[in-house]
C-alpha cells in the first residue's frame, strides 16, 4: 500500500501504466547528423521548435478552460526567442541538436526554479516542451500519456502541465505521481476532469506496468493488487448516486452557497451544467497572461460581459489581477524579488501600476452594467486594512457595488474585523494561506505534505476570520473547498458558501445533504482540536454517517 495526498477525489480499479521516461540526449548524438555539419543541427533545432510550438497551438484549439491555457504557455516556451538563442548558442559550439536543446533547457529550468513561486511551475512546462523538441529532432515518439486503448492508472514522478493538459478524453481513469502537491497543476486539472488523484506517493513510480492498483483520490491511499472484496467496494463507491441539482444546504436547511471557479465562458458552461449557484472566483488573470501587452479596456469588457451573461440572476465574485514577481507579466516590469512569493504582487502593483486596476475596475463595471449578474469585486493578497480601505474606496469610485478582499496572508484573517469594515465580504484562498502558514512553497513537492489544507493551524485562521464576519459572508474559494469532508467543517465553522471546479460541486452538495448544521459545527470542533492535518482528517471521517462516507467513496478504512 502506498500513501500520498489524495489532491482529486473519487475511486479508481484498474492496471498501471508508467509514463515513458524522457529522451536522454548526449554530446556523442549522431542519429540525424554529424554535431560538425552546424547548418543541418541549425536546421534541425529550428525545425523541432517550430513543429513542437504548432503542435502545442493545434492541441490548445482543441481543449477548453484551464486544460487550454496550460498547452497555450507550453506553446509560447517552444516559441520563445530566447530559449531559441541558448539552444542555437551550445549548436555553433558543436553540441548536437537534441543535446543543445537538452542544456538551453536545463539553463533556463535552474533559473526559474530559483526565481521560485509561479516561475518554479514554468521549469515543469518547460520540461515537457523540451522532451518534445528532442523527440523530433530524433524523428521519434515523444514521451507522453499513453493511450493503450484500455482504461488504466497513469503512474509517474510527476506529470507536465502539458502532460497532464491532455488527460481529457484519454484512458486514464486514475493518476498517481511520486511527486506533486496539492495546488500542482497535476492536482487542479485532474479536479477539473473529475479524475482521481493521488500525489506525492513515494516510491510509486518503481510499480510495474500491469500491476492492478486501487486509487481512492480522497483519501490519498493506492492499494497494490487489491482482493476481490475490496475491489467490489471501489467500484460500488465510484457508482455512488450524487445529487446534482438544487442549492447548497445540510439535510436541516442550513444554507452554504456551491459556487464555481471559472477562467472564462468555456469553464461557465460547466458551471452551469454542475448547477452552480454562480461563481465564487472569476480568475480575470487569464485574459492577462501569456500577451505581450495589457489587454484593452474593449477587450476586458468583452470577456467579462460574456461570463456576467451566463450567469444572469446569479452572484459572479471577480479577483482583479494577481500577478506579480511570481507571475511576470511582459507589460508589467517589477524588476528581479529574491524572494517573489513574499514579493510585489497582486494588489500591491497598484502601487507602481495604478492605470492597470484602474482600467480593469472600470471594465468590470461596465460589464455589470450591461448584464442581469449580481457582480462582486475582491482583490488579492490584501495584508492590511489600509489596503482593504484604499480598494474599496477606489472600486467603489468606479461603480462597482460590492467590494471584497481575499484572505490569503495570516495577518488578514488575525485582523478580520479590521478589513471587514470596510469590505463587504472576504474569501479565504486556501492556497496561498497555507503556504504562508506553513512557511511551505506551494510549488515545492519536498514540501507537500505541510500544504495539505486540513491543517489545524489554518482551520483556526478560518474560524477567526468567520468569528470577526459580523455576519457579513465569508467564503472559501480555494481548492479545499472540493473535498466534501472538510467541506463539512467549513460549513461547521460558519463559511457562507465554497467555491471549486465545478465537477466537484455534486459530491459537496451530497456530503451538506447527509447531515445536520449541528453535526457541521461537531466535526468543525473535532478537526480544529486534532494536533496533525492527518489527525483531523481522521476525526472528522470517524464522525460522519457511515452511509455518507460510503456514498462518497471515503469508507473507514481509507481503502475505497
Amino acid at each position: 500500500m502506498f500513501t500520498g495526498i489524495g489532491v482529486s477525489s473519487g475511486s479508481a480499479v484498474a492496471p498501471a501504466l508508467r509514463l515513458a521516461p524522457p529522451i536522454t540526449t548526449s554530446p556523442q548524438d549522431s542519429d540525424r547528423g554529424p554535431a560538425s555539419d552546424t547548418a543541418t543541427q541549425l536546421a534541425l533545432l529550428r525545425g523541432g521548435f517550430t513543429k513542437a510550438a504548432d503542435a502545442l497551438k493545434s492541441e490548445a484549439d482543441l481543449r477548453d478552460g484551464e486544460a487550454r491555457d496550460v498547452l497555450n504557455v507550453a506553446a509560447q516556451i517552444a516559441g520563445d526567442s530566447a530559449l531559441h538563442a541558448a539552444a542555437e548558442k551550445h549548436v555553433n559550439a558543436g553540441t548536437p541538436a537534441a543535446h543543445a536543446v537538452t542544456l538551453a533547457a536545463a539553463e533556463f529550468a535552474a533559473m526559474f526554479e530559483k526565481l521560485g513561486g509561479y516561475m518554479a511551475e514554468r521549469a515543469a512546462d518547460l520540461r515537457g516542451v523540451r522532451d518534445r523538441v528532442v523527440a523530433l529532432i530524433k524523428g521519434v515518439a515523444a514521451p507522453g500519456v499513453p493511450q493503450p486503448g484500455y482504461p488504466y492508472v497513469l503512474v509517474a514522478k510527476d506529470l507536465t502541465p502539458a502532460d497532464t493538459a491532455t488527460l481529457g478524453g484519454s484512458d486514464v481513469v486514475a493518476i498517481v505521481t511520486e511527486e506533486g502537491g496539492p495546488t500542482s497543476h497535476t492536482a487542479i486539472l485532474a479536479r477539473a476532469l473529475g479524475i482521481p488523484a493521488v500525489v506525492a506517493a513515494s516510491g510509486a513510480s518503481e510499480l510495474d506496468d500491469g500491476t492492478e492498483l486501487l486509487v481512492n483520490g480522497a483519501s490519498g491511499v493506492v492499494l497494490v493488487n487489491p482482493s476481490a472484496e475490496q475491489r467490489q467496494r471501489a467500484l460500488s463507491a465510484s457508482a455512488a448516486s450524487l445529487v446534482t441539482s438544487g442549492a447548497g444546504r445540510t439535510q436541516d436547511g442550513h444554507p452554504v452557497g456551491l459556487l464555481a471557479n471559472i477562467a472564462g465562458p468555456a469553464d461557465g458552461v460547466a458551471a452551469l451544467e454542475a448547477d452552480a449557484e454562480g461563481v465564487g472566483l472569476f480568475r480575470t488573470e487569464f485574459a492577462f497572461l501569456d500577451r505581450s501587452t495589457a489587454p484593452t479596456f474593449d477587450e476586458q469588457k468583452a470577456l467579462y460581459t460574456a461570463v456576467l451573461t451566463q450567469f444572469a440572476g446569479k452572484k459572479v465574485v471577480a479577483r482583479t489581477l494577481d500577478a506579480g514577481a511570481d507571475k511576470p507579466l511582459p507589460f508589467l516590469p517589477l524588476g528581479a524579488e529574491e524572494n517573489p512569493a513574499l514579493g510585489v504582487r497582486g494588489l500591491r502593483t497598484r502601487v507602481r501600476f495604478p492605470e492597470l486596476l484602474g482600467n480593469q475596475l472600470k471594465a468590470l463595471a461596465a460589464a455589470g452594467a450591461e448584464s442581469n449578474a449580481d457582480l462582486w469585486v475582491m482583490a488579492p493578497m490584501v495584508a492590511t486594512f489600509d489596503e482593504a480601505a484604499e480598494f474599496t474606496v477606489l472600486a467603489r469610485g468606479y461603480g462597482i457595488r460590492t467590494c471584497g478582499a481575499m484572505i490569503e496572508v495570516p495577518s488578514a484573517a488575525l485582523r478580520a474585523g479590521d478589513i471587514l469594515s470596510e469590505a463587504d465580504f472576504v474569501s479565504i484562498g486556501t492556497n496561498d494561506l497555507t503556504q504562508y502558514t506553513l512557511a511551505a512553497d506551494r510549488m515545492l513537492g519536498a514540501v507537500a505534505p505541510l500544504l495539505d489544507p486540513w491543517q489545524p493551524a489554518l482551520l483556526d485562521l478560518v474560524a477567526l476570520t468567520v468569528n470577526a464576519s459580523d455576519g457579513k459572508p465569508v467564503g472559501v474559494c480555494g481548492e479545499a473547498a472540493a473535498d466534501p469532508l472538510l467541506a463539512l467543517v467549513f460549513a461547521g465553522l460558519g463559511v457562507t458558501s465554497l467555491s471549486m471546479a465545478p465537477r466537484a460541486i455534486a459530491g459537496v452538495r451530497t456530503a451538506l445533504l447527509g447531515v445536520t448544521f449541528a453535526q457541521c459545527q461537531q466535526v468543525a470542533e473535532a478537526a480544529r482540536k486534532a494536533r496533525s492535518a492527518r489527525e483531523a482528517r481522521s476525526a472528522v471521517r470517524d464522525l460522519v454517517p457511515a452511509a455518507l462516507v460510503a456514498e462518497l467513496g471515503l469508507t473507514q478504512d481509507g481503502l475505497a
